[in-house]
């Protein structure tokens, strides 16, 4: 039987617009607006396992039950794992050229037991390591999304 060969499909877009509109929920919502409006992160905690899942979640995973209880996270943490980048691409969440080169860290938040992914202000290599504090520097400027914190900065330097 010969061997059947299957064809790849590309699809491109164009130049065509495709505006929407996307609701972040009752949680991301709550997240998104103590960015902007508070400078400050919080969570959602489950009443069976304790677990605080930052950003904010209906249910928790392991537990299954519905997640209610918002809590506030500190804005400071630590590095789980790094990289920098080192070539460049047009950032989506802006449309823009993404300067090189770039921090770029998994973060986990004090008072959080998941993690977020931010841009650093570092990038050396040599200077970030897994386990570096950090701290959110927020935008003077802020609209509402995970773009309110410019950055995390390295704390012990």
């Amino acid at each position: 039987m010969a061997e059947e060969r299957k064809e790849l499909i590309k699809l491109e877009s164009g130049e065509a617009e495709q505006p929407f509109r996307w609701s972040a929920g009752v949680y991301g919502s709550k997240f998104l607006t103590e960015l902007r409006d508070n400078k400050r992160f919080v969570g959602v905690r489950c009443p069976q396992c304790g677990k605080v899942y930052v950003p904010p979640r209906n249910v928790c995973g392991p537990c299954f039950v519905e997640l209610t209880e918002l809590v506030p996270v500190s804005d400071e943490g630590v590095i789980v794992t790094f990289t920098v980048v080192s070539f460049g691409f047009v950032d989506p969440s802006t449309g823009k050229q993404k300067p090189v080169p770039y921090g770029y860290a998994v973060i986990k938040l004090d008072g959080a037991d998941t993690y977020i992914l931010h841009y650093l202000d570092e990038t050396d290599p040599q200077k970030i390591r897994v386990g570096a504090r950090v701290k959110a520097v927020f935008e003077e400027e802020r609209h509402g999304s995970m773009l309110d914190v410019r950055h995390f900065t390295l704390l012990d330097r």
